[in-house]
């Protein structure tokens, strides 16, 4: 039994495909299949059911393919450690957020980070809430950037920011001059929704739902709700005068935001608005806890503007 081998049944495992397996492990698939079928014999165990164009793991591999996860994980940590006892902020550190958070706080983290830890690159993927929470658990991430609430066994979280949403109407719109709109007033509207499987659809749905129809809430097609695939999307939608939405508020001082400004017009929420806490997650077995503390104070040094600040203390 060889580390490599337990990579080839993990991939496998996660990419229910041979072919895919063998190019996530930059391996032919004979290859990899000749590793899959040597280790199976090795145990006396079938650990794949393989059917046309999908594979599944077997009842009796299911807690195998979970050891394998753990004894990798625990080889990586191996690697980790001598390199942290080098420099605890050297090496690649893999960074997943989600799809509502990536594109608006990245641009402003990546350069603080290369000033506060310069020997170590981000790799960085955007993702769903579950798919990052998954890639978390089976350490093919490192740390990931989501919205509270977070819980998952054997992880801590760092809350890091508290971050208002707001209102966002075309420029001729009725409200476009007020200083103020109650999320009651939001019914009737034709509200513009991001699409099932982003957690910020349901925060929108969760802080107004006076103002989601009860087909769109449940998940449902529905006559006065649109949905978009991204903040991006939602947002031109609004510009062209298809509806309004509720962003949240690092989405409207991104740089791009600004092209369409003179189409768009923002407005807060009366009394105390929606909002969201993103917070930094990671395994609690990692074991560079330094290098999520300098993630965490590049964050804070990028001082966005349309968001609280949290003094959380660091989890133990």
């Amino acid at each position: 039994m060889t580390l490599t081998e337990l990579r080839y049944i993990v991939a496998v495992a996660r990419e229910r495909h041979f072919g895919r397996a063998a190019r996530a492990c930059f391996v032919s698939q004979p290859t990899l299949s000749v590793g899959v079928k040597k280790l199976e014999e090795e145990l006396g165990v079938v650990l794949f059911e393989r059917r046309a164009g999908d594979v599944v793991v077997t009842p009796a591999g299911e807690p195998i393919i979970q050891q394998a996860r753990r004894v990798l994980e625990e080889a990586d940590r191996i690697r980790l450690l001598a390199q942290q006892g080098m420099d605890p902020l050297a090496g690649e550190l893999r960074v997943g957020a989600i799809y509502t958070v990536g594109p608006y706080l990245l641009p402003y983290v990546v350069p603080e980070l290369r000033k506060l830890a310069p020997a170590m690159p981000l790799i960085i993927e955007e993702n769903y809430t579950a798919r990052l929470r998954e890639r978390l658990k089976n350490g093919e991430l490192d740390v990931i950037i989501v919205a509270q609430p977070f819980h998952e066994q054997g992880v801590l979280t760092w809350d890091v920011y508290d971050e208002p949403f707001r209102i966002v109407v075309p420029a001729e719109h009725p409200w476009a001059s007020r200083d103020a709109v109650r999320s009651s007033e939001l019914e009737g509207e034709n509200l513009l929704l991001l699409g099932e499987g982003h957690c910020f659809r349901e925060q929108v749905i969760e802080a107004c739902p006076e103002c989601v129809s009860g087909e769109a809430a449940s998940g449902a097609p529905s006559r006065n709700n649109v949905e978009g695939t991204s903040l991006e999307t939602i947002r031109q939608m609004v510009a062209s005068g298809l509806g309004i939405t509720v962003l949240p508020a690092t989405s409207l001082d991104y740089p791009l935001a600004r092209h369409d400004q003179a189409l768009l017009a923002d407005i807060p929420f009366k009394g105390r608005a929606p909002h969201r806490v993103i917070t930094l997650a990671w395994r609690r077995s990692f074991p560079r806890a330094e290098a999520v503390r300098a993630l965490r104070d590049a964050i804070l040094a990028c001082e966005l503007p349309a968001v609280s600040y949290l003094d959380a203390p660091a989890p133990l």
